[in-house]
């Protein structure tokens, strides 16, 4: 199962070689074979008898974590979904993208996107969930900004990082906080502690961290603004993008966390509330849009707000409705945006004002909008899969029970009036992108070219799903016993699985979806006649504009807090540092009370001791008021050698000849440099700046005094030193410690110590080099 998950990042290593044949053959066609390759092999656990399998990978045994992988029948519709869209994604992108891109970059960024998102739904561990949730943040901007020479694509890449990676560190606060009240960072236990649980008093907090980590993610209102802008990425990411990966990952996370969350109150308010939120602003937003991908953004904000609705019902046809309609939704918005991304290809434009009559030039295009289309409005037919769930969404209104606080009866009152109204929005942006498109040409028509069908191959992709949504339509319950039910019992163990069917009736549901078709009939037939009350809701407000006005305040003022310290002084650079280690340091110290002092385990002082120490005191205060280079040399060399003095005291010969070794070689250096060194002379500084300085100076010696002397005091463990002088013959096969330690304990330290200088070397060599060729060339 692991090596599942790591095979695209793998992959990804070979792709940046097999790009180098993109002339003769498409990248895509080698990338292909990953994502079947997991497909296929997931595709085999679907059945009646499927049962949960975890695997344990040893991840960090000291700190008792693990890679626990958990297979269920939650985490196994998100594979299929990520590896079955994703093939088809990439298939897609064969023909989409032309040989003179950079396939190279956006396959190994794809494949990085399609690990982090298993990662995430494979993952037992809080922390290893967290580390591919992040992933998936870095790898979407690196996809959205793939055409980074464009403005708008910076912009939408940056602006959905933020976002989200503000979300995910927010998710992350919430994790820790579960991991210390339930002692464990492992999901399924913490399920099985969900009464410690939901009776502390973190509770609120925790819940609340996770959940703004799963909106920011999910686009749910109000920060559902970086998704319109990430349209700026090529349609095969748009499609991956909203049909099966990442605004699904929120998805995935509350109902993970909904066997742990649902019986607390707040759970149900919050997620139902900003869920019918989301639904009724992103469709109603939607019929305003004139770009197919940004009509495609709302509708999918729309649709993420009924599954988190409908998840945050929490009863059993709700959830069964949500885990169905994610599904369902997967099948018609991947195909659409694939057939948005051939119409824009064929002629030339995504703005709908251009496009129209596009039927008698693209029929088979159009044919699979239609189904799409339809699907996504919930058109009460029994070959769309749309419908079905749709249907199940208004039912789970009607079943809320209407018991709780005021606030809760009252939202569990509105939700049916809201989920109507919502979806009747959603049945006139359906009918506004496929009659604007491919229905009556319009006079005016002037497109950039001359729109012909797209080739064969390009087709294929979203026919495949189109057929998945006739088949789950006509079929439902063929998918819902060997697959649903599974993911259904992932989320509510207790629940029964729901039957599917298409007429119960002129029930009340139905009736809810006659109303939807009607009322949506009435408004897309007039919408000329009511799109003006767009000028005054949203009119100049905007989620945008205020997210600009942060972003540009944070960039100003970051910008004006920098500058006051970022002079170019490197003694305004150090006092900063060592200012903020002796504030910090002291006072974590004291409150901690780590400070003790201990007086019955040291040694007698002796006479050349004292001696020595004086000694240096005086050639280290003597530094400061000396003003000759030779001199300040010299006195320099005394402080080293007085060190190195101390240390034969101390019977450390090793030590003392290093230092005296060292000492020499600098005081050489220094003196063959002499002629070079500026003159030395007292700086005529203020004297608050000479406080400043004094103050600095004498806490940081202070504070290395107190560790010193409170490391010596302390015994808060068995220290390492008895180790190192047990083993250090046994494994290292020396006497002396010191060697062994540095060679063998720790050979990979000094090989990265000495790879720094080696690195630090060149840049010095590089910069010398640089100013004498620039001086030549004057």
């Amino acid at each position: 199962m692991i090596f599942a998950i790591f095979v695209p990042l793998l992959f990804a290593l070979l792709v940046p070689f097999l790009s180098r044949l993109k002339h003769k053959i498409h990248t895509g066609i080698f990338v292909l074979i990953v994502p079947l390759g997991i497909f296929l092999y997931y595709v085999r656990f679907i059945g009646k008898d499927f049962v949960p399998i975890k695997k344990t990978y040893s991840w960090i045994p000291s700190l008792g974590m693990n890679l626990d992988l958990y297979l269920d029948g939650l985490s196994l519709l998100f594979i299929l979904l990520i590896s079955g869209i994703g093939t088809l994604v990439v298939a897609y992108s064969i023909y989409y993208l032309d040989q003179t891109e950079r396939l190279g970059h956006f396959y190994v960024y794809l494949l990085m996107f399609m690990a982090a998102m298993l990662g995430v739904v494979s993952f037992d561990n809080l922390f290893a969930l967290y580390t591919f949730w992040e992933l998936t943040s870095i790898s979407s901007f690196l996809l959205i900004g793939y055409w980074h020479t464009k403005e708008r694509s910076r912009y939408g890449a940056q602006k959905s990082m933020l976002i989200t990676i503000f979300g995910g560190l927010s998710m992350l606060g919430g994790f820790i906080l579960l991991s210390v009240i339930a002692g464990t960072s492992s999901i399924r236990e913490l399920i099985q502690n969900a009464d410690i649980i939901l009776n502390n008093n973190y509770l609120p907090l925790a819940m609340g961290l996770i959940l703004l980590g799963a909106f920011t993610k999910s686009a749910q209102f109000p920060f559902h603004i970086w998704l319109p802008d990430a349209m700026e990425a090529p349609t095969p990411v748009s499609a991956y993008l909203h049909s099966a990966t990442m605004v699904k990952a929120g998805l995935y996370l509350v109902a993970r966390f909904s066997p742990i969350f649902s019986n607390y109150e707040w759970f149900f308010i919050i997620i139902s509330t900003f869920g019918i939120v989301t639904l009724c602003w992103g469709s109603y937003m939607a019929v305003r849009q004139t770009d197919l991908k940004a009509i495609l953004a709302y509708s999918t904000i729309s649709q993420l707000g009924m599954i988190m609705a409908m998840l945050g019902f929490g009863t059993e046809i709700a959830v069964f409705a949500a885990v169905f309609h994610i599904l369902n939704h997967a099948t018609f918005k991947g195909s659409l945006f694939m057939v948005a991304g051939i119409v824009d290809l064929q002629s030339g434009t995504r703005d709908i004002r251009k496009l129209g009559g596009l039927f008698t030039m693209l029929p088979i295009t159009g044919t699979l909008a239609l189904f799409g289309t339809f699907s996504m409005a919930g058109i009460p037919l029994p070959f769309l899969n749309g419908f079905y769930s749709k249907e199940m969404f208004f039912e789970s209104t009607l079943q809320l029970s209407l018991t709780g606080s005021n606030l809760q009866q009252i939202l569990t009152q509105m939700m049916p009036y809201l989920a109507v109204f919502g979806s009747i929005f959603t049945f006139v942006y359906s009918m506004y992108l496929f009659f604007g498109v491919f229905g009556k040409k319009k006079h005016d028509l002037q497109l950039p070219k001359t729109p012909k069908e797209a080739p064969l191959g390009m087709l294929i992709p979203p026919s495949i799903l189109v057929l998945g949504i006739i088949t789950i339509g006509l079929f439902p319950n063929a998918f819902n016993r060997p697959f649903l039910a599974h993911a259904l019992e992932a989320i509510n163990p207790q629940a029964a699985s729901q039957s599917i069917g298409f007429w119960h009736g002129l029930n009340t549901p139905f009736i809810m979806s006659l109303i939807v078709v009607g009322m949506g009939l009435v408004l897309y037939g007039t919408r000329s006649a009511w799109t003006k009350i767009y000028q005054v809701i949203p009119g100049k407000l905007s989620f945008n504009r205020v997210y600009d006005r942060i972003v540009e305040q944070i960039d100003r003022r970051s910008a004006r807090i920098t500058n006051t310290y970022m002079n170019g002084s490197l003694k305004t650079y150090i006092s900063f540092i060592i200012g903020t280690i002796v504030l910090v340091t002291t006072t974590y110290l004291f409150i901690t009370d780590g400070f003790t002092i201990k007086y019955d385990n040291l040694a007698e002082i002796s006479v050349i001791e004292i001696v020595v120490v004086v000694l240096i005191v005086i050639a280290s205060i003597a530094t400061i008021f000396v003003n000759h280079n030779l001199a300040a040399l010299l006195i320099t060399g005394i402080v080293g050698y007085g060190v190195s003095i101390l240390f034969l005291i101390y019977r450390a010969p090793d030590l003392a000849l290093t230092q005296l070794v060292i000492e020499t070689v600098s005081v050489v250096l220094f003196l063959l440099a002499f002629y070079h060194l500026p003159k030395m002379r007292m700086r005529d500084d203020q004297k608050l700046t000479k406080f400043k300085n004094a103050v600095i100076a004498i806490g940081f010696g202070t504070l290395m005094t107190l560790i010193g002397i409170s490391a010596h005091s302390s015994n808060w463990f068995e220290p390492i030193s008895d180790y190192f002088l047990e083993t250090a013959q046994s494994i290292g096969g020396g006497t002396n410690v010191v060697n062994v330690i540095l060679v063998d304990m720790r050979g990979l330290d000094t090989l990265f110590e000495i790879t720094v200088l080696g690195i630090a070397a060149l840049a010095v060599f590089s910069l010398i080099k640089l100013k004498k060729d620039k001086g030549a060339n004057k």
